[in-house]
């Protein structure tokens, strides 16, 4: 249970960002995406980086589909 403070942004975890991406990417390629999306949003949103939450979600190219064609096909 989260005990609420004086001050409700010291419970609340935002900005929130989910980023869902195809696999296949480097650790370094994703860090520069986590950096770059932390700071764009710091910068237009006013909000310190430290404040700044994202998560990434890589899924396999079988479990996505554009205009009902699974990714994985050609």
């Amino acid at each position: 249970m989260v005990k609420l403070g004086k001050n409700i942004e010291e419970v609340i975890i935002m900005p929130l960002v989910h980023i869902d991406l195809i696999e296949g990417r480097s650790d370094e390629q994703l860090r520069g995406l986590v950096k770059d999306v932390t700071e764009a949003i710091a910068k237009n949103a006013n909000v310190p980086a430290e404040r700044i939450h994202i998560v990434l979600n890589e899924m396999k190219k079988d479990r996505y589909s554009v205009a009902g064609k699974m990714a994985d096909e050609k």
